[in-house]
């Protein structure tokens, strides 16, 4: 949305919308009375799949109620080009053109006002002697004509500017930590996981020296902190030694190892045991699951009768076989759509980011040594298998299996492997299987679906050999804004450096964000 805001309100405002908008928040936002209240819990239900909760929006161009949280009125503004909705919870108002919620000023006026009048009816207690509402007893605070002077006579304001290098900070190497600290700069520019911590969300019910969570909290402090010294994670290292045995002593390890291992113990030691069951596959209502956990849809499918076995997995991370390896890497055509699928620019021949994925989910014969058991044909049978994305995490981490350990053979695959600034994981969803001609997936233009769209923020690269080698990070600190963090030091770096690097372990965030 531009800063000149959003310009698709304009074709709502004609006529009568002032008082239409009002009847909406009178009858179906704001209800104020008894009766009010009973007329929308009966009559605000999802019109097409009939459920009263899912984030309710109602269309404003009609008496369209439908789910955000299922797109339902997705799908209802996509048919009708009714471009604005409402939300039933809360008042806000969303442009699918814009693909927020959006700030008009006449609007916002409308349901202050409402607001106001129907908290005026909703009576505190009902042995207040007084009687008073709740608008009357909690009222809205709007600034004094004494209070706009001072905030205009003092119009300086704390902002970030783009040079600004608060919560850079670099990490000694304490004995070929390095694996250690490359990780850490790609947790600790993570922006979800950055705003968790410095708000203290935290409530630990262990001792407070052994809690990995705890001793996080306290490194992301000491990089927002303004300090400019490298710091020394001492504190986190005898954690993860103490946590995570197999990574103890200064052996140099693998980075990818270090991250699955650091998200695991972060897992258990801020495991929410509220009872609730959360919105993703592992069921857990933690920060680490809340941002990094992913659904792997798995289709089994039976070679005879073609039934579908089905398997939904969590995942944290995705690791993708190179060409190089000894595993035999799909055969992709030269140029084809794979290399502009998500907007990689590269040499033609060059292997892409978009090519690993549509090799990780392309079918996979699984042969007459690996019969599985039909429950159609109640006998083992030869089947193809397939992965799909069926829920996808707010922070994609791909790892690019580099390292090859085998019975003959170790050793690293140096294949480079172009990945893009900006990714879209729409042809690798499983919902989008049915898009595919002969494992192409056919992508077409809808300016309603940015769901699936992620940014590169943190990639992890490795220089050196299996047995003797170096991670460094490049983290981007603002947009298009990016610095090489090796141990100590940091550095600028430019995006031609980033998207130029070998890259092990790639970062992505999601562009759009939904709270559930």
């Amino acid at each position: 949305m531009s800063p000149a805001g959003c310009p698709h309100v304009n074709g709502f405002k004609v006529d009568n919308w002032k008082q239409n908008l009002r009847v909406i928040y009178q009858c179906f936002v704001w209800s104020g009375s008894a009766e009010t209240r009973k007329r929308k819990a009966k009559s605000c239900v999802c019109h097409m799949c009939g459920a009263h909760l899912n984030r309710l929006h109602s269309c404003l161009y009609c008496v369209f109620f439908a789910c955000f949280a299922k797109k339902h009125i997705h799908e209802h503004a996509k048919s009708k080009r009714h471009n604005l909705a409402i939300d039933l919870l809360y008042g806000g108002i969303y442009c699918f053109m814009c693909q927020d919620y959006i700030y008009d000023k006449d609007m916002e006026q409308i349901a202050k006002e409402e607001q106001r009048k129907a908290w005026k009816m909703q009576v505190v207690t009902p042995h207040n002697s007084s009687m008073k509402g709740i608008g009357e007893k909690y009222s809205t605070w709007e600034p004094t004509k004494r209070e706009l002077d001072l905030l205009r006579h003092n119009p300086k304001r704390r902002r970030i500017t783009s040079n600004c290098t608060i919560g850079l900070r670099g990490l000694i190497n304490l004995g070929n930590t390095c694996f250690m600290n490359c990780i850490v700069q790609a947790l600790t520019h993570t922006p979800l996981l950055r705003d968790f911590f410095l708000s203290d969300r935290h409530k630990c019910e262990m001792q407070s020296n052994s809690c990995l969570v705890c001793e996080m909290s306290q490194l992301f402090q000491e990089f927002y902190s303004g300090h400019r010294s490298p710091h020394i994670p001492f504190r986190l290292l005898h954690l993860v030694w103490t946590h995570a045995r197999h990574l103890a002593g200064y052996e140099q390890q693998d980075a990818h190892e270090f991250l699955i291992a650091a998200l695991d113990v972060l897992h258990r030691h801020c495991k929410d045991d509220n009872g609730k069951k959360a919105n993703n596959p592992n069921h857990c209502n933690c920060i680490i699951d809340q941002i990094f956990t992913g659904g792997l849809q798995s289709d089994v499918t039976c070679q005879v009768c073609h039934g579908v076995s089905t398997t939904i997995d969590p995942f944290w991370d995705i690791s993708l076989d190179l060409p190089g390896s000894s595993t035999p890497f799909w055969p992709l055509s030269p140029g084809g759509d794979g290399s502009a699928l998500n907007g990689e620019s590269h040499t033609t021949g060059a292997t892409t980011l978009t090519d690993c994925l549509r090799r990780f989910t392309r079918p996979e014969h699984l042969g007459s040594s690996a019969k599985i058991k039909c429950s159609g044909c109640h006998s083992y049978q030869e089947s193809t298998k397939q992965l799909t994305m069926k829920k996808l995490p707010i922070v994609a981490c791909f790892h690019l299996k580099r390292f090859e350990h085998s019975a003959k053979l170790r050793r690293k695959i140096t294949t480079y492997v172009s990945f893009p600034l900006e990714l879209d994981m729409t042809p690798f969803m499983a919902s989008s299987k049915d898009s595919r001609i002969n494992g192409q997936y056919q992508q077409t233009v809808d300016p309603f679906n940015n769901d699936n769209k992620y940014s590169l923020f943190a990639v992890v690269n490795h220089q050196g050999t299996l047995e003797s080698g170096h991670y460094t990070t490049f983290i981007r600190q603002h947009k298009d804004q990016w610095f090489k963090c090796d141990d100590a030091i940091i550095t600028k770096a430019s995006i031609k450096d980033v998207l130029d690097s070998e890259g092990y372990l790639l970062f992505y965030h999601k562009q759009f964000l939904e709270y559930e």
